[in-house]
């Protein structure tokens, strides 16, 4: 995140309130900012309210638009509490919204541009819909070359050359392509405890701690468990701390895990940087579990060592946040 948001003293000099979301699986942040006629930004407020799903899923389009105006309510409540009500009560000029599962170029994508003009009340020249990965790299890597990767609940991939072009790998959804995510973290690590429950597997420290964390006393409550339509990827990504502090403690199960999903990731981040012809990128690891996991972040910095020496792993200048501020602001200049 960029500087500490401030609140504009009295009447705010001529500008424009612009919003900026990141909408991830499990919630979703709004941060406002104020341009001014000299085109600076300045930092506001933010609000967080729940996530969003696929737009093609039940109730996708529903969630998508409460996650927009929920978390708007909560950011412009935290501006009146800092005393800017004026500025609070101002409509919105533009917005950009990175969001999981929104695919550059798709109907997805259009779909997503509606429902957000619908809810902001913009029109649809003055926002900007895109997946939560080019908002996340536009605030990781403002200019130049660079490669994000995001491990999460789900994971993926994104980056930029020298001239703009940019490529993804990964983030295929987590039916599909979850390596190297605290999904599937989750998810593996419970398939091998059902593996030491039925004498395939060695018994280790893993299957007692994960099935207390779901308070399941046998198999058949960790299958009844996972396939409750309340459970889904959250449901295993919630289980990749215990997995982390596993391997930390030196369980073989769980390190081999860790190294499988630190593994996946650098292979994301390689196959980016082979598409675009990078030697030596910065490369931004961000999203709650290589942040969060020490075993997956270490994994992951060894892994890129051995298969991109040349590269940089370097903190973000900012968040996707800050990416989608940014979109939102050139969405004043069009």
């Amino acid at each position: 995140m960029g500087p500490a948001p401030t609140p504009l003293p009295g009447e705010p000099v001529p500008g424009h309130l612009i919003a900026g979301f990141d909408a991830g699986q499990t919630h979703t942040r709004c941060r406002l900012a104020w341009v001014g006629a000299d085109g600076r930004r300045q930092l506001l407020a933010e609000g967080e309210a729940g996530g969003v799903s696929h737009l093609a899923a039940p109730g996708g389009p529903e969630r998508f638009v409460a996650a927009l105006n929920d978390s708007l309510a909560v950011a412009r409540a935290a501006l009146v509490a800092s005393g800017s009500a004026s500025v609070a009560a101002f409509p919105l000029a533009a917005a950009a919204i990175g969001a999981s599962g929104i695919e550059h170029g798709s109907a997805v994508q259009a779909q997503g541009l509606d429902l957000a003009a619908a809810a902001l009340g913009l029109p649809l020249e003055r926002l900007a819909v895109t997946g939560d990965e080019r908002t996340a790299l536009g605030g990781a890597v403002p200019r130049g070359p660079g490669i994000l990767v995001i491990s999460g609940t789900g994971c993926i991939a994104l980056g930029r050359d020298g001239a703009g072009r940019t490529h993804r790998c990964g983030g295929w959804g987590w039916l599909l392509d979850g390596a190297g995510s605290a999904m599937d973290l989750g998810r593996d690590g419970l398939a091998l405890s059902v593996q030491m429950a039925d004498g395939r597997l060695p018994e280790t420290p893993l299957r007692a701690a994960l099935w207390q964390a779901l308070g399941a006393e046998d198999a058949q409550a960790v299958k009844a468990a996972v396939v409750d339509p309340g459970f889904g990827p959250a449901g295993f990504a919630r289980l990749a701390p215990l997995l982390d502090q596993l391997a930390a403690s030196g369980d073989p199960h769980a390190r081999r895990i860790l190294a499988r999903s630190a593994e996946a990731l650098a292979e994301l981040v390689g196959g980016v940087a082979a598409a675009l012809g990078l030697q030596d990128p910065p490369v931004c690891a961000v999203g709650g579990a290589v942040t969060h996991l020490a075993q997956l972040r270490q994994g992951l910095a060894e892994q890129l060592a051995r298969r991109l020496p040349a590269a940089r792993l370097v903190p973000p200048a900012g968040d996707a946040s800050d990416g989608a501020l940014a979109l939102a602001a050139e969405r004043l200049r069009d």
